[in-house]
């Protein structure tokens, strides 16, 4: 097949790839632009089948934030420190208003929590109701991990310190 010499071979292209009374030029850019079809395109375009993109696949709903860092904080391994934290700033709800006025954490290891009350008499009350606050811990909290519950006394201050004290009772004269 020859061309003819005329320059019928530009509008041959044109008629070919689809397109009438259109110069080449802006055939050109409209096949690059993909407007037009191209038979050369269609050769070299391959059909993807991907489910994870395809848009209304399963999995493909959007999700929540709330839900996305609950799966975050599961993954990672955060929800028992999560859910530690969460007690010590709801310790007001867990324990009562009242009682937790007179406590405070102290600590939580091996699985036991230390509360410390602000008088004797409080940590013995809290003692005595040591299964029900327990029982309360683990039904909000189950991730904390917490097993028992210790209540201890206030600070008192000690004689025994410094360099020099000797241990045992020592002298008990002190207040003469």
């Amino acid at each position: 097949m020859s061309e003819p010499a005329d320059g019928a071979a530009p509008a041959a292209r044109t008629e070919a790839s689809g397109i009438d009374d259109i110069p080449e030029t802006i055939a050109t850019y409209m096949r690059l632009r993909g407007m037009a079809p191209s038979p050369r395109r269609s050769r070299r375009t391959r059909v993807r089948r991907d489910d994870e993109n395809e848009p209304f696949s399963k999995g493909r709903d959007p999700h929540g934030v709330g839900d996305v860092l609950a799966t975050l904080t599961r993954t990672a391994g955060w929800d028992p420190q999560l859910a530690r934290e969460d007690l010590v700033l709801q310790w007001e709800d867990v324990a009562g208003a009242d009682t937790a006025r007179h406590t405070k954490l102290v600590a939580l290891s091996d699985g036991t929590l230390t509360v410390q009350a602000d008088s004797t008499a409080w940590a013995k009350q809290l003692q005595l109701m040591r299964a029900h606050i327990l029982s309360e811990v683990l039904r909000r909290f189950p991730e904390a991990g917490v097993e028992n519950v210790r209540f201890i006394g206030p600070d008192v201050p000690s004689w025994k310190w410094g360099p020099r004290a000797i241990p045992g009772r020592g002298p008990r004269d002190t207040y003469g």
